[in-house]
């Protein structure tokens, strides 16, 4: 807790002249409301304003986030006018001025504002600006940056997050965000950019109208199989994805497509949901009860910005979403199984190291290569020799599956939903479905079990030290099982433990929230038992959880 009393003079300086560089009216007031709080005594809002002018975001795990409000330390106007010039500095220095930028944006709080600051900035500064028509999914953004060839993208969208919290995703060429250096240098260009009311800003852009339709037309072309015999359940989560996958689902050919009605319009509150995050508790429990309602065969949720995708699934008398990992490995075969050798001479699939394994097993049954990358798709983009070459499927465990590199390099929601209605219609007309098909890959390639742990702190210290522990003195064992480390460093700040049977731990500090995050795997071979395979496997799980938070607390 920040006291009046040590108040920093330099705090309360940099914040008033925040204030008068500020483009926002509102955010002006806002920031004045505090400062004057601050300096008159209110020790809460001494350490809101210490907080709010501790620096200004930078690059994380999918470009900026943070809260909307005012201050360096927040998504505003002026950080992003700020960011932008930044941005636009940095491409001009490496020969790309003037090229195409697209933008696009969700449709958050602030995220209109400050999709047309982005623009302005970029076209002030010389280039050719292309701007999406209204609220769409991260994905037509990725794809016009990639179609059109552009120097940069930019997307207006905290995906996710929380009602409070905004985004500035960048994409560069090829469209695919932006890894180190890149990302230093470019915060280094943000922070010698003048005040943002200095900031030159011109409203002279285009409308890029067919965005939607060029992105939805190889979308639609994504089945392999004629069957269409599918009824869908689904949910935007109060995001921008309805319509589109709607429009998608159709132009492929599945058109029995039911809508959680209180989510299928894009709200920035998200009132029926605690977190809009399909992968949380309770999020898709509408869905769940719609998709037995009307008695569907596949149930669908997106996120709010569309790049995610979660299934549904019938699995004995009741309806359950199927983990990241089991969707993952579904889209995979179904890919694989499918592939044209002529066109992918030689192809390439890719997960990330906190994912289960199973893709390796499927990856080696088809004869393909396979790549395991750092957590994040602008790494799984570039697996393989760094450029991505090859890449035909990649996903991660939290519900990214990028099922159409070519044309998309980054994860997408609605093309991942299209290929999962064509695989469950097809096992559908084959009298088949989805639960089956993963007891058959299990049987085939062993039952693979994931878990995770996560320890919340309120000091980032904690974490830092928990790593150094780790680091230090590492675990000899888990479940008496001999184990080996390996230290991701200087990479990545994680720990790597695997040992037999297919025990596998990652610890890693959380990128985008102030968590330590533990990801663990076991695998156990069927042998031609996988009732029996199933119940060791899920033993095993439960007891390396409960030695893995253990291990993780002990600083606690």
């Amino acid at each position: 807790m920040v006291s009046t009393q040590h108040l920093d003079p330099g705090c309360v300086e940099a914040a008033r002249a925040w204030i008068g560089a500020d483009v926002d009216e509102a955010a002006r007031a806002e920031l004045t409301a505090v400062l004057d709080a601050a300096t008159g005594g209110d020790p809460d809002a001494a350490a809101d304003l210490a907080q709010r002018m501790s620096g200004m975001p930078t690059f994380g795990t999918a470009g900026l986030r943070g809260a909307v409000r005012a201050g360096a330390n927040g998504m505003n106007r002026a950080v992003v006018v700020r960011t932008t010039w930044g941005v636009a500095r940095w491409l001009a220095e490496r020969g790309l001025g003037g090229g195409i930028v697209v933008v696009g944006r969700d449709a958050r709080h602030g995220s209109a504002e400050f999709a047309a600051d982005t623009a302005d900035v970029f076209a002030a500064a010389g280039f050719d600006v292309r701007v999406l028509p209204g609220a769409l999914p991260t994905p037509v953004l990725a794809h016009a940056s990639r179609a059109l060839g552009a120097v940069a993208g930019v997307q207006i969208t905290a995906s996710h997050n929380p009602p409070q919290d905004n985004g500035y995703k960048l994409y560069l060429s090829g469209g695919t965000q932006l890894v180190g250096p890149a990302d230093a240098e470019i915060e280094r260009c943000v922070a010698a950019s003048p005040p943002a009311a200095e900031v030159p800003r011109r409203r002279e852009h285009a409308v890029h109208e067919r965005a939607l339709a060029d992105y939805l037309a190889p979308v639609a072309a994504l089945p392999r199989g004629t069957a269409r015999a599918l009824r869908v359940a689904a949910t935007a989560l109060h995001g921008v994805g309805a319509g589109p996958l709607q429009e998608a689902l159709e132009l492929a050919g599945f058109t029995d497509v039911h809508w959680v009605p209180e989510q299928a319009g894009p709200d920035p509150d998200f009132p029926t949901v605690g977190f809009p995050n399909p992968e949380e508790p309770g999020a898709t429990d509408l869905l769940l009860a719609l998709a037995a309602d009307v008695s569907a065969d596949l149930a669908i949720a997106l996120d709010p910005d569309a790049d995610r995708c979660a299934l549904g699934v019938r699995d004995g008398d009741g309806w359950r979403m199927l983990r990241g990992d089991e969707t993952g490995v579904l889209l995979g075969e179904h890919v694989l199984s499918g592939l044209d050798r002529a066109a992918h001479p030689d192809p390439l699939v890719a997960t990330t190291i906190v994912s289960a394994t199973m893709l390796r097993s499927l990856a080696r049954k088809h004869g393909v290569r396979y790549d395991e990358t750092l957590t994040g798709f602008k790494w799984l983009v570039r697996s393989g020799d760094g450029s991505g070459t090859g890449l035909v499927y990649a996903y991660e465990e939290a519900l990214g599956h990028c099922v159409d590199p070519d044309r998309v390099r980054d994860k997408d929601g609605i093309s991942a939903a299209v290929l999962a209605c064509d695989l469950a219609a097809t096992l559908r007309e084959r009298g088949r479905d989805l639960p089956g098909l993963l007891d058959e890959l299990a049987a085939e390639h062993g039952v693979h079990r994931t878990g995770q742990v996560s320890v919340r702190v309120t000091d980032l210290d904690e974490i830092a030290a928990t790593m150094r522990r780790l680091r230090a003195d590492p675990p000899a064992e888990l479940l008496g099982t001999p184990v080996r480390v390996r230290d991701l460093l200087p990479d990545t700040d994680a720990l790597v433990i695997t040992g037999e049977g297919g025990l596998r731990l990652v610890v890693r500090p959380s990128g985008t929230e102030p968590k330590l995050k533990c990801y663990f795997q076991v695998v156990e071979a069927a042998n031609g038992d996988l009732a029996a395979a199933q119940r060791r496997a899920g033993d095993r799980l439960d007891r390396l959880d409960a030695a893995v938070t253990e291990l993780v607390r002990e600083d606690s």
